[in-house]
C-alpha cells in the first residue's frame, strides 16, 4: 500500500514521570493519524476485520487498490477540511434477548480513517481509564469482568445492580461527547473531523437521514468514544465507594442488600441523566440476588460454601437453540459439513463459556449434542435393511441389529436407546472430528 507519503519524523507522544500519554497539541496530533506507518496499520485491520460494505458499496478487498488511485484526492480533502464522511447504512440485527439492536455500517474508506484515529487517541484516553472498565480496552476482556464480579460475591456483595442505558449508542449526545474528548485533544481539525463522523448521517432505503444524538454501533471508532463518554460515570461511581463492573454500556454495581441496590439504582439513574443526558431504563435495570442476576452471560451461585461461576440460562438456553438448528432432521446436509458448522460455533461458544466452573453442565451438552447426531443418523439410514447393515458394521451383533432395525420408536428414542449408543458411540464421533465441550473445558480449565 502507498496511500500517502510519508510526514517527517515525530519525536513521538510526551509522556508524564508516570508513563501515561499526555495530550498532543498542535498539528503533532493529526500528523500521527495520518502518517504512512499508522494508516498501513489501520489498512491491515480493516482487511483482517473483512466485514459489510458502507453505502457505497466498496468491500474490504477492493479497498487497497482503490486508494493507490483515489488516497491523494481524499488526503487533499482531509488537509483542507473539506472531507464529508459517507453516512453509515443501516443494519438491523436481532438482541438475544428479543427486539432489535441498531448497527451502523460505514464505508471502507471510512473505517480506515476512524481506525486510525482509534489506534491514535487510544494510548492516550485508555491509560486514565478507571481499573473497573473492561469492555473493548487493550488487555481487557469480559473475563476479566466477570472475575472481578464473582470476587465482589465471595467479599459479601452479593446483590447485583443491573443498570441499564436506554439505547446508548443511540442517544449520546454529541455535545457532552466532544466536550470530553477536547480534554485532552488540542488539534481542532482532528476534533472537527470526529464531529463530522458523528454527525455523518444513516442511510435508510436509500435516504440519507440526518443524525444529532449518538454514535453507530460498529464503528472502529464508536467503542473508545463509549468509554470516554461514561468514564465520568465511572469515576462517580468509584467516588462514591461502590464495587462495580462496566464493558461498554453494561453496568453492574455489587452491594450487600436490597434496600441499598435500590438506593444505588435510583441515585445512579439521576446522576447519569443529569450530567450525561443519557436515559436509564427502569424496566430493564435491576436489583438481584447474585445467584439470579446475569453478567455478560454467567451467573454465580454457591456450592459446598463456594462461589463458582455458572452459565446464565438464557446463554445456555441460545445455545441450544443454535445447536437444534443445526442438527435439525429435516435439513438435508452430509454429516461431515454439519459437524463442520458445529465446531465452528461449539470451538467459539466454549472458548467464551469455558470460564464457567461447572464441568457437569459441559458434559451433559456433550451427551446431548451426540444424542441429536444419533438421531440424524438414525433418520439417514432410512430404511429398515440400510439400519440393520449398519448396525451390524458397527459391531451390533446380528440378531440385535435385526430386532433394533424394525422397531417402531421414533427417531428421538432411538437415539438414546442402548443398540445405537453402543455403535454410535464417543469413539465414532470422535473419528468424524466432532469437537468435545467437555474436553475444551478440561484442556482450558487445567492448561
Amino acid at each position: 500500500m502507498n496511500p500517502v507519503e510519508p510526514p517527517p519524523e515525530r519525536s513521538g507522544r510526551p509522556a508524564s514521570p508516570g508513563g501515561e500519554a499526555q495530550p498532543v497539541r498542535g498539528q503533532e496530533l493529526w500528523e500521527q493519524v495520518f502518517c504512512r506507518e499508522n494508516l498501513v496499520r489501520a489498512l491491515q485491520r480493516v482487511e483482517r476485520n473483512k466485514g459489510a460494505p458502507g453505502v457505497d458499496g466498496l468491500s474490504t478487498a477492493e479497498l487497497r487498490p482503490w486508494l493507490r488511485e483515489h488516497w491523494p484526492e481524499v488526503r487533499r480533502a482531509l488537509e483542507g477540511g473539506a472531507y464529508r464522511p459517507s453516512p453509515v447504512r443501516r443494519v438491523a440485527i436481532p438482541k438475544p434477548d428479543g427486539g432489535e439492536r441498531n448497527l451502523g455500517v460505514p464505508t471502507t474508506l471510512d473505517r480506515l480513517i476512524q481506525q486510525a484515529i482509534a489506534q491514535v487517541l487510544t494510548p492516550i484516553f485508555d491509560p486514565t481509564f478507571s481499573e473497573h472498565s473492561y469492555g473493548f480496552r487493550p488487555g481487557r476482556s469480559a473475563h476479566q469482568a466477570v472475575r472481578q464480579a464473582k470476587g465482589y460475591v465471595v467479599e459479601g456483595y452479593e446483590w447485583a445492580v443491573a443498570v441499564d442505558l436506554e439505547k446508548f449508542f443511540d442517544r449520546v449526545h454529541h455535545d457532552k461527547l466532544m466536550a470530553r474528548v477536547a480534554r485532552k485533544v488540542h488539534d481542532r481539525r482532528l476534533l472537527q473531523l470526529i464531529r463530522r463522523y458523528l454527525e455523518a448521517g444513516i442511510m435508510v432505503d436509500g435516504i440519507k437521514q440526518p443524525v444529532e444524538e449518538g454514535t453507530p454501533q460498529g464503528s472502529p471508532l464508536s467503542p473508545l468514544l463509549a468509554n470516554i463518554m461514561l468514564d465520568d460515570l465511572d469515576r462517580e461511581l468509584e467516588r462514591r465507594g461502590h464495587r462495580f463492573v462496566r464493558y461498554a454500556d453494561d453496568l453492574r454495581i455489587h452491594v450487600r442488600s436490597e434496600r441499598a441496590g435500590e438506593r444505588v439504582l435510583a441515585g445512579i439513574a439521576e446522576f447519569t441523566e443529569r450530567r450525561l443526558k443519557l436515559k436509564v431504563s427502569p424496566e430493564k435495570s435491576s436489583v438481584k440476588a447474585a445467584n439470579h442476576a446475569t453478567t455478560l452471560g454467567f451467573g454465580f451461585h454457591r456450592r459446598d460454601g463456594e462461589v463458582r461461576i455458572r452459565i446464565a440460562p438464557k446463554a445456555l438456553e441460545r445455545m441450544h437453540q443454535r445447536v437444534r438448528q443445526l442438527t435439525a432432521r429435516t435439513w438435508s446436509i452430509a454429516m461431515e459439513e454439519r459437524i463442520k458448522l458445529l465446531n465452528r460455533y461449539l470451538i467459539g461458544w466454549g472458548s467464551y463459556f469455558g470460564l464457567a466452573e461447572t464441568p457437569s453442565t459441559f458434559e451433559r451438552l456433550d451427551s446431548w449434542l451426540r444424542r441429536r447426531l444419533r438421531q440424524v443418523r438414525w433418520k439417514e439410514w432410512k430404511c429398515v435393511k440400510a439400519r440393520r447393515h449398519n448396525l451390524i458394521v458397527l459391531g451390533i451383533p446380528s440378531r440385535d441389529a435385526r430386532q433394533w432395525a424394525g422397531s417402531g420408536k421414533g427417531s428421538w428414542r432411538m437415539s438414546g436407546s442402548p443398540p445405537l449408543c453402543r455403535a454410535l458411540n464417543n469413539g465414532y464421533w470422535e473419528t468424524l472430528g466432532l469437537h468435545s465441550i467437555s474436553a475444551r473445558w478440561r484442556q482450558l480449565r487445567f492448561a
